[in-house]
């Protein structure tokens, strides 16, 4: 039956039909020659059902679609893997036509190939594929972002790639690479849906022990990161007045107004969501036998980070920027101190010190790189005595806690008091 079979695939559907019952004729006659009451053998049945009913076959179904599928990944990387010659400029232009055309029509095969091709593609690539895609829908058809939004649910591993390739495309270093608001605002949405659409790659991937240098990282992290630190000295510099023949003009537009209280709103939700993220990754990192061993926010990427801010909050003046430098350090210590409890931030607090040393001062911030108060261990302490959350200031002692018996008004224990003596910084935990 199975030659049969195979001689039938290569017909068409009323010739194939026609075929199995002529086969199924001389089956059964010499069938009932040998026997009064055939048995029906599965074979003719499964020929039955195929070429006749067109019911699809299951046996064997899954590994010729995972056959496809790999042909499929391996013609796409053959036609659009840069090469570093002069044919770059014309393969991206073309791939970038291609990706856009399968968001119009949702063609899912496409997307999937092209979240693969931008995970093994080195990133200079990555980012001119983004933006190709937010040109066409976020900046040249009006309200054509919608198209864009609906893929969320039909890829959503092309998204979490996209998402990794916009944020470093638009790093915020410079009013032109600041993220237009119709595509911040469906980062968010998707995000804010579904907050494990940013570890879809993470979770789906075989991890290397070295993670190559130069391409996308496995996480959309650290970029998320830096946006949510640096959108609020970034805007604020947006809105900077500039000189122009010795005159002050402004540079933000008269109607913006709304448009920063709308991104102020959305990088606060994002921060959120990322926060979120961030503390549900120890569960994963713990799962793969990775805890402690990857970090998915690199320290070395973060060094650039807080010299940007740093830089920023020089460039702008503090008394006008108080409240945006604030914001953006409080910011960056909850994302330091949440990454580095999850285990996604591999660093000590004497790294983050050196760090952050030149940073304008912050109380949240100066908290996260102190770290908790470390405790003596309770056996090593007198009996009777209370174990202190904080160790006492200095110039004083540990008190008892209640002593056995309370003398007819006594006179307090001399404790030595000393004069201009400051308390130790030690922070709540």
């Amino acid at each position: 039956m199975s030659d049969i079979r195979h001689s039938l695939l290569r017909r068409d559907a009323l010739s194939a039909a026609k075929e199995v019952l002529y086969h199924l004729d001389i089956y059964f006659s010499s069938q009932l020659q040998s026997a009064p009451l055939p048995i029906v053998d599965k074979g003719p049945v499964e020929l039955l059902e195929e070429f006749v009913y067109q019911v699809p076959k299951e046996r064997g179904a899954q590994p010729k679609e995972q056959t496809k599928d790999s042909v499929r990944q391996i013609m796409f990387s053959s036609l659009f893997s840069p090469q570093g010659n002069k044919a770059d400029d014309s393969r991206m232009s073309l791939l970038g036509k291609l990706v856009s055309m399968a968001v119009a029509v949702c063609r899912i095969p496409v997307l999937e190939c092209a979240a693969s091709w931008l995970q093994r593609t080195p990133v200079v690539y990555c980012v001119r594929l983004a933006r190709a895609l937010v040109d066409d829908y976020c900046c040249l058809v009006p309200g054509s972002v919608q198209t864009l939004k609906q893929i969320f649910s039909a890829s959503p591993r092309f998204c979490c790639q996209f998402i990794t390739s916009v944020t470093a495309l638009y790093d915020l270093s410079s009013d032109d690479l600041i993220p237009p608001l119709d595509l911040l605002e469906m980062i968010v949405t998707w995000i804010f849906e579904d907050s494990r659409l940013i570890l879809i790659t993470f979770l789906n991937t075989p991890i290397a022990a070295n993670l190559p240098i130069g391409f996308l990282e496995l996480t959309p992290l650290t970029g998320l990161i830096r946006w949510c630190v640096k959108a609020p000295l970034a805007y604020k510099r947006k809105k900077k007045p500039s000189l122009a023949n010795g005159h002050v003009t402004p540079k933000a537009a008269p109607d913006s107004a709304g448009t920063d209280r709308d991104s102020h709103l959305l990088y606060s939700k994002l921060h959120l969501s990322v926060l979120q993220v961030l503390m549900v990754l120890q569960v994963h990192l713990t799962e793969k036998n990775l805890y402690g061993r990857l970090g998915l926010v690199l320290f070395d990427h973060m060094v650039p980070l807080v010299e940007d801010v740093n830089r920023l909050a020089d460039e702008l003046n503090p008394l006008n920027a108080s409240q945006e430098i604030e914001l953006s350090l409080d910011r960056l210590a909850q994302a330091l101190q949440v990454a580095m409890a999850s285990g996604a931030l591999l660093c000590t607090r004497d790294d983050l010190r050196t760090l952050c040393s030149r940073l304008p001062h912050n109380n949240l911030l100066q908290l996260v790189i102190s770290g908790p108060v470390q405790q003596s261990p309770h056996a090593a302490l007198p009996p009777g005595f209370y174990p202190h959350i904080h160790t006492p200031p200095l110039g004083y002692g540990a008190v008892p806690a209640h002593p056995a018996a309370h003398p007819a008004l006594p006179t307090h224990p001399g404790h030595t008091f000393l004069s201009g003596m400051t308390f130790p910084f030690r922070p709540i935990r």
